[in-house]
């Protein structure tokens, strides 16, 4: 079924589903100037960049979009961290990226995230990991609506 949040591409007899996510590089990997690194990585793990930009969440926002973790313990951490310095935000597409961009973000715990992702190489901890990824097509639509509301991609 074709949306505008899936499209169908027929490549030599092969179809090929492409699906959008949203990733957003976190405060930490800001800070410590790994923007064009998570770029990089997520490049070359054929990732296409569809809609882009930097930004500074207000309490508003960061509630609105961690919203789902209002009643655990760390929620107030999580809204001061994310609220303290600025965030890229993307819409990205590619066949499966939900569940490739998931895998390539690593574990939620850097320490113990597998080698080669992007939470082992420049997250540090659970809660300074570098990169969310959403986990659902249903967690995408919602949180690009709060990021990007009517600028998301079509």
């Amino acid at each position: 079924m074709a949306s505008r949040f899936k499209e169908r591409d027929i490549c030599e007899g092969v179809h090929l589903t492409k699906e959008r996510t949203l990733c957003l590089i976190k405060p930490d990997a800001v800070a410590e100037g790994n923007i064009g690194k998570i770029i990089t990585m997520l490049e070359n793990n054929n990732f296409h960049i569809l809609k882009m930009k930097m930004l500074i969440m207000n309490q508003e926002l960061a509630q609105k979009f961690y919203y789902v973790h209002k009643e655990k313990h760390f929620y107030e951490e999580l809204i001061c961290f994310m609220t303290n310095n600025y965030i890229v935000a993307m819409i990205l597409e590619r066949e499966d990226a939900i569940k490739k961009l998931r895998s390539l973000a690593g574990d939620t715990d850097s320490k113990i995230a597998s080698p080669e992702t992007i939470r082992n190489k420049y997250g540090t901890d659970n809660s300074h990991n570098a990169v969310h990824a959403s986990d659902s097509l249903e967690s995408y639509l919602y949180e690009s609506e709060v990021i990007f509301g009517n600028e998301k991609s079509e």
